[in-house]
């Protein structure tokens, strides 16, 4: 089997016609000798943040000198950073290995495994091939249903910010997606919640209550913002000063604030997490293409928002880093979003907007959205394809800034685009 031959094998089954539930993640780990139980988590659930604040556990996990795993979706520019273990993604043969290994336990299922179990089950057993001391583990969709719920009570479940997303899957109100996000805690097990939402806080609280689990609800009035800038900021937390994040989002140090609470409830089961591992976490952590700045002059940003919750904090960050400023907008947004209310959002940060169709089947057709901005009262033109679309932008910008958002599903694609030899499919 070549590589390309394993990642069309994981390709080839989505949700289509699938129950969700997790008879079929735990008939699968079954078959392969349950990987999962040889391992400890952190199982990172939420609405916005969550890929983010995993990521910064995963820094700050390592440099206390732990052996870290790490599970998130999607990908940047290559599969194989969905999988990862101490920063490097899982290589090429290995996957190749890994898949040849799922294949036939698979294919004895009566119920074919959707394409995130077949991940979840390839990544769990990487981890424990690899021996992994801890693994940071993200929900795909959800929690409670999610495949990646297969696991036992990890060492902490975090919830980050909500919002109303992915509501046709997990219902109408906050309370219901704080429903389904809490499936994540379980017994024992210490709950850490970024909270600020009554209707979603007291369904967590709920939920942990009957669990026997301890929530912590993160202090953010202990959160104090120093200075911020294009190259970074730095911030107070909780007798932590002078925090350094890369990260440029005014959202981050919120999610750092959320892994520090993590990592301090991992302190308190055991794990040796000194003050100088989440300082130095902090400040080597990297998560691409969420508020990115791709290039200096004229700015180009890169950004992952994809629901209107995630949107009005990328709107806030645009203000703060570019106070007074007008921009050209590169947009795709997914089908089943609330298009009109993110528009809104930005239309008053936007000189313009240049269209796209990002490489999903559930992309809105540049031209469709472009007639959605307009008849919001912006202007804005569609391109044929994403380099086109960097180049309008860059033109119609004139030295200005450019942002490109609205999906992380086109995202590779931008970054090849503004900064050749950045990376291959």
């Amino acid at each position: 089997m070549t590589y390309q031959q394993a990642l069309d094998y994981i390709h080839a089954v989505h949700w289509q016609g699938h129950r969700p539930g997790l008879e079929r993640i735990r008939t699968l780990c079954g078959l392969l000798g349950d990987p999962q139980k040889d391992l400890r988590f952190v199982h990172v659930a939420g609405t916005n943040g969550k890929g983010s604040t995993a990521a910064m556990l995963d820094s700050c996990l390592r440099q206390a000198g732990y052996k870290v795993g790490l599970f998130t979706s999607p990908y940047i520019l290559r599969f194989n950073e969905r999988i990862q273990v101490d920063g490097a993604p899982i290589p090429d043969q290995d996957l190749v290995d890994l898949v040849e290994q799922v294949q036939p336990a698979a294919a004895a299922m009566a119920a074919v495994p959707t394409e995130f179990e077949l991940i979840t089950a390839l990544g769990l057993l990487y981890f424990a091939r690899t021996r992994c001391d801890i693994v940071v583990l993200e929900v795909g969709l959800g929690g409670a249903l999610d495949s990646t719920n297969v696991i036992d009570p990890p060492e902490c479940a975090v919830i980050t910010a909500l919002g109303m997303d992915h509501v046709r899957e997990l219902g109408p109100t906050l309370a219901d997606i704080a429903a389904a996000k809490a499936g994540i805690i379980k017994p024992g097990s210490p709950v850490v919640s970024y909270g600020g939402q009554p209707e979603a806080d007291r369904v967590i609280a709920a939920a942990a209550a009957a669990r026997g689990a301890p929530l912590t609800v993160v202090d953010f009035s202990r959160l104090h913002p120093v200075s911020a800038s294009l190259e970074g900021q730095t911030f107070d937390f909780d007798g932590l000063d002078g925090l350094s994040l890369p990260l440029l989002g005014s959202y981050q140090p919120n999610n750092a604030a959320v892994a520090i609470t993590a990592l301090r409830a991992l302190r308190a089961r055991g794990w040796d997490i000194p003050d100088s591992a989440i300082r130095q976490g902090l400040a080597r952590v990297r998560w691409p293409g969420r508020f990115e700045l791709l290039r200096h002059d004229p700015p180009f940003i890169l950004d992952g928002s994809h629901n209107a919750h995630g949107m009005r904090a990328t709107a806030d960050s645009l203000r703060r880093q570019f106070p007074g400023q007008k921009f050209v907008f590169i947009t795709s947004i997914m089908a089943d979003k609330d298009s009109d209310e993110m528009l809104r959002l930005l239309l008053p940060l936007a000189r313009s907007f240049v269209t796209v169709t990002a490489p999903s089947p559930r992309a809105i057709p540049a031209q469709e959205l472009a007639g959605r901005i307009c008849a919001l009262g912006g202007q804005a033109r569609a391109a044929g394809s994403i380099p086109q679309a960097v180049a309008l932008a860059d033109a119609l910008a004139a030295g200005g800034p450019v942002a490109a958002l609205g999906t992380l599903y086109f995202s590779g694609e931008v970054r090849r685009a503004v900064c050749p030899g950045s990376g291959t499919k």
